[in-house]
């Protein structure tokens, strides 16, 4: 793994410094896309997809070891799972309390704000677990497709 800062022969100086200069800005925008999911259009899966771009968008500029190293193979898998185990975990919740899966009301039994304010959290926790879970498995999916299933070097 090498330095943003660090250039190798082939590499476009001007696309590094660009990808550099864009990847967090990418990657607020897909925050506000799945924190903005359930006003607005959006969601989760939109805001996953722009958050795995971004990796995506530096694992292309640089290599595969350095988009690693921004986000490991362990936390990939740890995002993946956590976001599965949210969406699976409050459609859970939403049965244990008397509603039928993802029936979102039915959490006021847990916590009283109202039928209305839990729809609307639960939809946002929804989101969140759905763009955890996309952006873990495009991240993956390219990680695997561009090393040949090594995981090693990349494009």
């Amino acid at each position: 793994m090498r330095d943003l800062n660090e250039h190798t022969a082939g590499e476009d100086l001007i696309i590094t410094t660009a990808v550099r200069l864009m990847v967090p800005f990418i990657q607020l925008f897909g925050l506000y896309v799945i924190v903005h999911g359930h006003y607005s259009p959006g969601g989760g899966f939109q805001g996953g997809v722009i958050l795995g771009a971004a990796f995506i968008l530096l694992a292309l500029a640089y290599d595969l070891k350095t988009s690693q190293k921004f986000m490991t193979v362990k936390i990939n898998a740890i995002l993946g799972n956590l976001g599965a185990a949210i969406f699976i975990g409050v459609g859970v919740l939403c049965a244990l309390f008397g509603g039928l899966f993802l029936d979102y009301s039915a959490l006021d039994a847990l916590i009283p704000l109202g039928p209305v304010a839990w729809r609307s959290f639960g939809i946002f926790l929804v989101e969140v677990g759905v763009g955890l879970t996309v952006m873990s498995i495009m991240v993956l999916l390219y990680w695997n497709l561009s090393s040949g299933g090594a995981m090693d070097e990349g494009l």
